[in-house]
This record gives structure tokens, C-alpha cells and sequence, in this order.
């Protein structure tokens, strides 16, 4: 049974108007653009007040790549070119360390506070950069994008080769892992650099399927019907909580990256195994007593080690509402729509503040809300309106007929 036109089109209207009558006027309105320093503060209370003036790097290049966003999807809005601008600069100017690694918190003005092993940073700063090249005509801000990229493909391939030099957090000899966000990371930053520079598109495709094949070959594992964060680096479990660990929300935001790419390679047998970790996340990860994705999951149905492994957080919500959504388009298998609907009337009916505006992010496991912020040092403009964007397009491709096109 195909859903009809005139649903799929109320429920475009509706993402519609979430993100330009509700998202993107809250943050516009907060205290997140410095006017001052330059750059975001994202840790603003419900109303949109800051609380702490501290700026994460991440939310540097999220932010970025958000307003940039909003450009190329909805046409050159001098407001959203202004408020990428005042971001990128600040980011040039003050989150990259000498050694050319970025950090991970600077102050309100970016002196450096904090500096970790991890490139996620680097990540952010890829995305936003390449996203605002693309927007803006830039080619420059494309080529440091592109220069920042190869960074991590050189950390990627040869650890030993960081010139940031730290004690590493755990001792390979006797316990060497891998985690799955790391080629989650390549593999989305290569998708939106194809994008942004279309020139090079084989290039970054040889590099998602390189780390596609990371994901396959060491992260998802049919006989236990899930992916695996934490893994031994020949791909083996590890029975401990870290390696039993099962992060319902990344691997469902992993799902729609690979169904990303299954649709640009055309790629059947790719489809096929992302649907399996879009369908075995929601089967682990949904709570049938209260609703909602749980934040962490046991594959082994043991204890899990975090305290917050029974929340609910918004991004998880987020990133399942566009992964279904596209499973649906591709499949046309009316269970993903029907997951869909499920995740639509809880997300929006326990994360949206219907006074201030936008969502909480943090909910106990009963969906009620544990943290009235709307940002943080870890959130911000970026997964909530990311997926409004998104769920958009998938929705307005859909009742048009049109074949579902790459949306990263």
C-alpha cells in the first residue's frame, strides 16, 4: 500500500514549518551568533539565553555547515550568509592548534581551554567548510576543507603519524580496539566533500567504499543482529561493556549514511545490509514500555555501563526519523513508514517546547524532560535542523514520484 500524496505532503508542510517558524527563528533569536567575538555559543538555556560563553569546536563547523545548509537548500538568505561568515572566521582564526590539530573547546575569545585525541573536530570542520564553499562560490574555503580532509585520512591510515603527541588513552599491547564512529565520520565528511566538489567524485567514492568496507568488515555483525561501537582491530568482541555496547542512534545515523551511498552507487547488495542495521537498531534500541530509542543497548541484555543508558536524546530521534523515511522511498515497504509515524508523534510530542520554541535535548526514560537547555557544549543547530532539511526533500521526492536522490 503507497502512502498518499496528500499525506506526504502534509507532513512536508509540517517539517517545513518546524524548521523555518520554530528551529532556525529560536536560535536566531538566542545568544548563539557572537556579534562580539565572532563564532557560536551554543549552550543557551530554553529561552535561548547563554549560560556559559565557553564555545565547543564541533558546533564551530556545525554550526557552519548549517546555515550554509539552509543556502544551498533554500536560496541566499542574508541572514544565514551573515551568520556562516561570522563562524567561519572564527574558526580560521582561533580552533586549530600550531601543530595543526583542532581543539575541542576554545573561550568566548578562542583562547584554547581544550584539545582531545580524537578528529571529530576535524570532522565538523570539514563539513562546514565545504558546505559554505559550495554556498558561497569559495573555492578556497572548499580546498581547506578538502586539505583538512586528507589530515584525517592520514591519522586515519597512520595513527603514529598525529603530530599532536599524547599518551594514548588505553595500552594497545593489551587491549587493541576500534570504534565504529571513527570510519562513520570519513565516510559522511567524503560524502559531502563529492557533493561540494563534484570534479573529484571518484575520488571520494573510492573512500566511501573503503570505509563502508571498514564498517562491514569489523562493526556489523548479522549473527547478532547489530553494529557493534566497540571492537577488537581484527573485528573480534570484546566481552566487556565497551565492547558489548550497542549505540542504537549512531548506527541508525550510520544506516542512512550507507543507504546514502547505496543510492548514489546504485548499489543493491549495500541497501540490503544498511535496511539490516536500520532494522535491527529499532528493534534493539525502541522501548515498548515508554516509547522512544533508548541511548544504549547490551547485546548481550546485560548491564549497561552508562547511567544514561536508558534516556532518550533528541539527536537519536532525529537521525531515525530520516533513516526510516528513506528506507521507506527505497524500499517503498509501508513498515517504514509506519516506524516513521511512531517516531514522529513521540519525538515531536515529547522533545518540542511548544513556548520557546525548538527541542529539548535530554528526556528521562518515562519522556520526561531531564534538561530544559536547548544547547550545550555537545548541542546545537545541527542534528535537529539537519533532519527537518532532510525529512523535507525525502518527503517532497516522495510525493512528487521522483526517484530518492543522495541527500548528504
Amino acid at each position: 500500500m503507497t502512502v498518499k500524496k496528500e499525506t506526504l505532503d502534509s507532513y512536508r508542510q509540517f517539517y517545513h514549518d518546524q524548521l523555518m517558524q520554530d528551529c532556525i527563528p529560536f536560535w536566531m533569536k538566542s545568544d548563539l551568533i557572537d556579534r562580539v567575538n565572532g563564532g557560536y555559543i551554543t549552550s543557551v538555556d530554553r529561552t535561548g539565553r547563554s549560560y556559559n560563553n565557553d564555545k565547543s569546536v564541533w558546533f564551530q563547523g556545525r554550526c557552519l555547515w548549517t546555515f550554509s545548509a539552509l543556502i544551498n537548500r533554500y536560496g541566499n538568505r542574508q541572514e544565514c550568509l551573515d551568520a556562516a561568515k561570522i563562524g567561519k572566521d572564527f574558526m580560521e582564526k582561533f580552533c586549530t592548534d600550531d601543530d595543526g590539530r583542532m581543539f575541542f573547546t576554545v573561550t568566548v575569545d578562542g583562547e584554547p581551554l581544550r584539545k582531545r585525541r580524537y578528529m571529530y573536530s576535524e570532522s565538523f570542520y570539514v563539513m562546514g567548510m565545504a558546505e559554505y564553499g559550495l554556498a558561497t562560490g569559495d573555492k578556497d574555503a572548499i580546498k581547506k576543507a578538502e586539505d583538512r580532509y586528507e589530515l584525517m585520512l592520514r591519522l586515519f591510515h597512520t595513527p603514529e603519524s598525529d603530530p599532536f603527541k599524547i599518551t594514548p588513552k588505553g595500552y594497545a599491547k593489551t587491549r587493541n580496539d576500534r570504534v565504529c564512529a571513527v570510519p562513520m565520520v570519513m565516510l559522511s565528511c567524503a560524502q559531502v566533500l563529492r557533493r561540494c566538489d563534484p570534479a573529484k567524485a571518484d575520488y571520494y567514492t573510492k573512500i566511501t567504499r573503503e570505509m563502508a568496507n571498514v564498517i562491514f568488515s569489523f562493526h556489523y555483525k548479522p549473527e547478532l543482529h547489530c553494529v557493534l561501537e566497540c571492537v577488537g582491530n581484527d573485528g573480534s568482541r570484546i566481552d566487556t561493556p565497551a565492547g558489548r555496547c550497542v549505540n542504537p542512534g549512531h548506527s541508525i545515523e550510520n544506516a542512512w549514511f550507507l543507504m546514502n551511498e547505496a543510492i548514489y552507487s546504485k548499489d543493491k547488495e549495500l541497501l540490503s545490509k544498511a535496511l539490516n542495521i536500520l532494522n535491527w537498531s529499532l528493534e534493539c534500541g525502541w522501548d515498548e514500555t515508554f516509547g522512544g530509542i533508548l541511548y544504549f543497548v547490551d547485546v548481550d541484555k546485560r548491564p549497561c555501563e552508562q547511567l544514561e543508558w536508558d534516556m532518550k536524546l533528541w539527536w537519536v530521534h532525529n537521525e531515525a526519523l530520516i533513516a526510516t523515511l528513506m528506507a521507506y522511498g527505497l524500499t517503498k515497504d509501508e513498515k517504514y513508514f509506519k516506524w516513521f509515524e511512531r517516531l514522529h508523534v513521540y519525538a515531536f510530542g515529547h522533545f518540542a517546547d511548544k513556548e520557546y520554541g525548538d527541542w529539548y535535548g535530554y528526556l528521562h526514560r518515562d519522556g520526561t524532560v531531564s534538561h530544559t537547555q536547548k544547547g550545550s557544549l555537545w548541542k546545537g543547530p545541527f542534528h535537529h535542523p539537519r533532519c527537518l532539511m532532510n525529512c523535507e526533500e525525502l518527503l517532497q521526492q516522495l510525493a512528487r514520484g521522483e526517484e530518492i536522490v543522495p541527500i548528504l
